[in-house]
This record gives structure tokens, C-alpha cells and sequence, in this order.
């Protein structure tokens, strides 16, 4: 939506949060990619590949995005989540109750933040759209079987020696049953194909070991060219390793040199091991709508000291069935996960988290000068910083609630920091972000 709220930071109540010395601290490989079209040689490569596409001929309707995008409109009932044996012969289930407290109106409709709903084309009721990977994405990949999957090995790795820099919020030690927020987007810098900015929230059940359960919302912006056709990504805590699920967006500049945001998905039950992928690339998320592509272009993006542009993302558990349901903007249903995906999550959620984080792919040298949101500190405040406004988990009892008590940390605030708040029109938030290298971030 475009937010026109005339306030600052000299006008909001600052609260900053004192930091909990047991802190998730983020690193993590991110395999970027897409719904692949070419499944007829995925099938020859084992049963894992098998179920990560919909099949050659399948799609109804092909339509062109302004940004180079091939969109296929593909029958529900062909898309990938429909390969799993809970879900074969079955259809998508109905719209579930949302959250008490949820209010969804004057948020933007689908229509306007999709590159590829610009001509006013949409896919036929029926149908959903999936953005075609081309030839060069499955070339990147190191096998057919580990395409659209995060790696499985586990490291547990510290922010000083990995490149992995932090500003984030975070709320513990109680049962979630969702998350929701509203995040300014914007098109931030990235130095090289090796490095990413990412803004985005997670909802978190498990050890932190092998079994963790993980969903995850947001944006990203990664440098890619025609040769690096993947950002990297891997997250962990400190001291303890995590692997996570997320919807994301993002940023594909080689096409016509553009920097729009991309919207992704991302879940797994294991840590990463076995389980999970990318979007529609397994058998996993189911996808209802018929006008949201994941893994399309978004615009507009916000910019410094002009208008600001922020999408709302909630993540909540049907009270009836289980399911973990994704609405992006105005009440648009995007789809489900099936709780009989998860282990832990198929009770409950134990952490949340919010923030922003960046790559430093030479953490022994100079550092980066990839930016985190808007490239700005959070000090100057509305319209120059990027934000996190009306953040919320959902209860027990399927209501919308502030958060509890929400921590703060910057791994490095001369680089990237964080300021947190709480206000009658953004209720809790938090400015973050930085211009990476600087005078004080050498």
C-alpha cells in the first residue's frame, strides 16, 4: 500500500529493547529459483525430481510479463502439491476463519503489485499462474535432485566468520499460532552476486536441531547476472543451527536492468534435510489463487524521501484443520501449507521473528557496501529508513495480539542498526537498516 503517514522519528515513542543474551543470529544459503517447466527430464532423475513441477503441456494459457516473465496458467489441480500421496484425488480446501482482529481493508489489491497483472490479464478460475524457470536456472543447480532445495548440511556458524549481518526483532517463550506485519519494500544495493539484502519474518517451532519446523515471509534483493542465476543462503542461531522456511521477494536485475522485488516461498519440516523447496517446486505449499505468481516481479518500490510502499504479510494456523495459510495485501488468500507437512508445527509455533539481513561475502576485508533496506539508518526515521509496522502474532484463541515484550539486536549498528517503537497507529515496529561500508563501518 502506499503509506503517507506524516511522522518521524522525533515524533514516535521510542522504546528500544533490551537484547536476550539467547538471541537467534542468522546465516543461511538461499537457493533462489522457480517453478521449473522442463519436468519431462525431471522424471527421469528419481522420485524426489518427479514432484518438482507441474508436466510439459499442462498449461492452459501463456502470458508475458513486462519484465521478461513467462507466466503459465496451470490447471489447481496439476500444480506439484497434488503429487503427495495425503493429497492425490483431493481439492483445495476452502477459505478458513481469519484471525479475530483482522482488518484488511484499505491494503492494495493483487492486481496492483505484480509486473505481469499490468495489462489487466489474469489466469482463467481454475487455474493458477506459475513464473517458468528457464534452461539457465536448472543449469545452476548441482543436481536435479537438490534444485529448489536449501542445503542439508548443518554448520553451526557465528556472524563474525560467516559474513552474516543482523538487525532484527524477535518474540519467545510462548505458543504462536501466526505472525503478521506490514514491510516497506524497497530495492535496495547489492554490491555482487555473492552477497543479498533480505527484510522479512519467520514462525519457528522445534529444537533447533534436525527437527525443526519453519515458515517464513518477506522480501530479498540479490545481484544476479546471466552466470550467478542464484543468491546463496544459509541461516542458523548462535550456537545452534537452524535451517527456516520463507516467502520472500526477490530482485532480478539482469532482465532489462531492473531491481523489482520478487515474491518466494520456503518451507521444511527437517532442517533442510530431506523435506521442503522453493514455491510450487515439490510437493508441499498449496496454491488457491489465481492472480498472485510467486516468484513474480513486484512494483512499486519505495523511495528516499518520497512516496513509501509497504505490503502486508500474515501467516496463521486454521483453527480447524491445521493448515498454516499465507494472505498477502487485501485478504488475498495466496494458499496453504498442510499441517500434516510439519512435526512441531503441527501444534504450534515457539518463536517469531522479524528483521533485516545482508551478506558480506569478504568478512575479513573491506566491508560491503550492500545496503539493508533503504540503504539508510534507522535514526532518519519515516520516509528515508526502512520499517516494520503493526506487528502482531496470533493467540490460542485465533486472535490478532501485540507483541509481547519484542527484543532488538544489530549484530553491527555502525553497518546496519535498529531502533524499536510502539505508537496508536503502527502499534509495535521498528526502523532498520544502513549503507554497509562507511566512515564508522570500515
Amino acid at each position: 500500500m502506499e503509506t503517507d503517514i506524516g511522522q518521524d522519528s522525533s515524533n514516535m515513542a521510542s522504546c528500544c529493547c533490551k537484547i536476550s543474551p539467547i538471541i537467534p543470529i542468522f546465516a543461511f544459503f538461499l537457493l533462489v529459483s522457480s517453478p521449473v517447466h522442463a519436468a519431462r527430464s525431471l522424471e527421469t532423475d528419481g522420485p524426489h525430481a518427479k514432484n518438482q513441477t507441474f508436466r510439459p503441456q499442462q498449461e492452459l494459457q501463456k502470458l508475458n510479463s513486462p519484465d521478461g516473465d513467462i507466466i503459465d496458467c496451470v490447471l489447481l489441480r496439476h500444480q506439484p502439491a497434488f503429487d503427495h500421496p495425503q493429497l492425490k484425488g483431493k481439492r483445495p480446501l476452502v477459505p478458513p476463519e481469519r484471525p479475530n482482529g483482522h482488518n484488511p481493508k484499505g491494503m492494495m489489491a493483487a492486481e496492483d503489485f505484480q509486473l505481469w497483472r499490468m495489462s489487466g490479464e489474469t489466469c482463467p478460475e481454475g487455474t493458477i499462474p506459475i513464473r517458468r524457470t528457464t534452461e539457465q536456472d536448472m543449469l545452476r543447480a548441482s543436481s536435479v535432485a537438490s534444485f529448489g532445495k536449501k542445503p542439508a548440511k548443518l554448520v553451526i556458524r557465528d556472524t563474525t566468520s560467516d559474513g552474516h549481518e543482523h538487525a532484527v526483532g524477535y518474540v519467545s517463550g510462548d505458543e504462536y499460532y501466526g505472525a503478521k506485519a506490514s514491510i516497506n519494500v524497497w530495492a535496495p544495493n547489492v554490491t555482487n552476486q555473492y552477497e543479498f539484502s533480505l527484510s522479512q519474518l519467520w514462525v519457528i517451532s522445534g529444537s533447533f536441531g534436525d527437527d525443526l519446523n519453519t515458515i517464513e515471509a518477506g522480501w530479498q534483493a540479490c545481484k544476479i547476472t546471466y552466470k550467478t542465476l542464484f543468491c546463496s543462503k544459509v541461516m542458523g542461531w548462535e550456537g545452534l543451527k537452524l535451517q527456516l522456511s520463507h516467502i520472500l521477494m526477490q530482485v532480478s536485475p539482469e532482465l532489462y536492468g531492473d531491481y523489482f522485488p520478487r515474491f518466494f516461498t520456503y518451507w521444511t519440516s527437517d532442517a533442510y534435510q530431506a523435506t521442503g523447496c522453493y514455491n510450487l517446486l515439490c510437493s508441499g505449499f498449496v496454491q488457491t489463487n489465481n492472480k498472485v505468481a510467486i516468484g513474480a516481479a513486484i512494483s512499486p518500490t519505495s523511495s528516499y524521501g518520497g512516496g513509501q510502499f509497504d505490503i502486508s504479510l500474515l501467516v496463521w494456523k486454521d483453527p480447524k484443520h491445521g493448515n498454516w495459510w499465507l494472505e498477502f495485501g487485501s485478504g488475498i488468500l495466496v494458499g496453504y501449507w498442510p499441517s500434516f507437512l510439519f512435526t512441531h508445527l503441527r501444534d504450534h509455533a515457539s518463536m517469531v521473528q522479524f528483521g533485516g539481513e545482508v551478506v558480506n561475502s569478504s568478512p575479513g576485508g573491506d566491508h560491503t557496501s550492500t545496503e539493508m533496506g533503504s540503504g539508510h539508518f534507522a535514526g532518519e526515521g519515516f520516509g528515508k529508513a526502512s520499517y516494520f509496522r503493526n506487528l502482531q502474532v496470533v493467540d490460542w484463541d485465533n486472535n490478532l495480539i501485540p507483541l509481547p515484550n519484542l527484543k532488538v539486536l544489530a549484530d553491527r549498528p555502525n553497518c546496519y542498526d535498529i531502533q524499536g517503537g510502539v505508537n496508536s497507529v503502527w502499534g509495535n515496529y521498528f526502523y532498520y537498516g544502513g549503507p554497509g561500508r562507511n566512515v564508522k563501518c570500515p
